[in-house]
């Protein structure tokens, strides 16, 4: 290490990073996170390149790291391991074929530690401008962030089976396809896999908050068991929802058994009813999600062929297994069914009467 510390090149690169550093600390006080990055990606950028032109070998970061720690006591980050941390980001993404400029805005403008987190667990740059971009929109916290990348929300957007190409205009279509995904993946829930679809309904509300998180931005939860009424008879829809981005109310159905063809026939009708009774003339085309326990892609294809009504299938995935150490921490299943039978529907708050529509033809 002291023969590269004597070497004249090391000795000028290290100057050019201390005046680097310090033309960040001036401007640090206008925006701290977005010129902290800034930085970060320019000393990255210049180790990666000093490796790939230099022969000082992976010990050279020790070395700078002790000599920048010593240049700047007060200043935290630079650390052997961070780094490493800020070559590999810079290398991450140097390494595909985009601009390089468009991603270091994208990534300029969410958290050192998101970033980090990201370049770990992503396994391509697309999918790591995924997480980036909806860290972005949604201000995911560091825990959000790694909680969707391994439920690999990336892998499963847009993966439901739809009718929506044929069933809406262009301009909806698209982002309808993308707001759906599949499996979708209830692992908030303990419940065992003998269950009626009452029994996760009731948790999916309970947990609504984890609900609302797995199906992604954009949802409003409006009722569960919400009632219309058609020609004098009463229907139930298991769980009514309305996103802001879609302009449009989206209904639920929970399936706990593999996905039948005939389910499809129910969901037409909810999907009239709502557009009818609920749904104002500056609101979109009611959508129709049927999450079943499983199903068989070709049949649930020949059941949406020819289907008027925009409606997608998706599988669901409930908690399968447990790890020893929590066994002990979690309810008993009579405990669950003790819970489950004083849990009170969840539709409106309280204090006002739930709202029946009526249509009759």
């Amino acid at each position: 290490m002291d023969l590269i510390r004597q070497n004249n090149e090391y000795k000028l690169w290290v100057k050019e990073l201390k005046g680097l550093i310090q033309r960040s600390q001036i401007k640090a006080s206008i925006s701290v996170n977005r010129e902290l990055l800034q930085l970060y990606w320019n000393i990255g950028k210049s180790i990666f390149e000093k490796s790939s032109t230099e022969k000082w070998g992976t010990s050279v970061v020790e070395q700078l790291s002790k000599d920048l720690k010593a240049l700047f006591p007060t200043q935290h980050g630079f650390s052997r391991s961070n780094l490493f941390s800020m070559k590999k980001w810079f290398g991450f993404y140097n390494s595909s074929n985009l601009k390089i400029e468009k991603v270091q805005q994208l990534v300029g403008q969410i958290p050192w530690g998101h970033n980090v987190l990201i370049i770990t667990k992503a396994k391509h740059v697309e999918e790591a401008l995924f997480y980036a971009s909806k860290t972005l929109e949604n201000n995911w916290s560091r825990t959000v962030l790694a909680h969707q990348i391994d439920l690999d929300f990336f892998g499963r957007k847009g993966k439901a089976i739809t009718n929506f190409q044929e069933t809406l205009p262009d301009f909806q279509s698209e982002l309808a396809i993308e707001t759906l995904k599949d499996p979708y993946k209830f692992d908030f829930l303990t419940l065992g896999e003998k269950v009626v679809e009452k029994d996760i309904e009731e948790q999916l509300v309970k947990h609504i908050t984890s609900f609302l998180l797995e199906l992604g931005s954009g949802f409003s939860f409006v009722g569960r068991q919400v009632s219309i009424e058609v020609d004098n008879r009463d229907y139930y829809i298991d769980l009514l929802f309305y996103h802001i981005k879609l302009k449009c109310y989206i209904v639920v159905e929970l399936k706990s058994v593999e996905f039948k063809a005939e389910y499809t026939g129910k969901m037409n009708l909810y999907l009239s009813a709502v557009d009818d009774l609920i749904k104002t003339e500056n609101e979109n085309s009611t959508i129709g999600l049927l999450l079943c326990k499983s199903k068989s892609k070709i049949i649930a294809e020949y059941a949406l062929r020819g289907t008027t009504q925009p409606i997608g299938v998706a599988e669901y995935e409930i908690l399968k297994s447990i790890p020893e150490n929590l066994k002990t921490k979690l309810p008993t299943i009579e405990e669950i069914e003790n819970e489950l039978s004083e849990t009170k529907s969840i539709v409106f708050p309280e204090n006002t009467k739930q709202p029946k529509f009526d249509i009759k033809k």
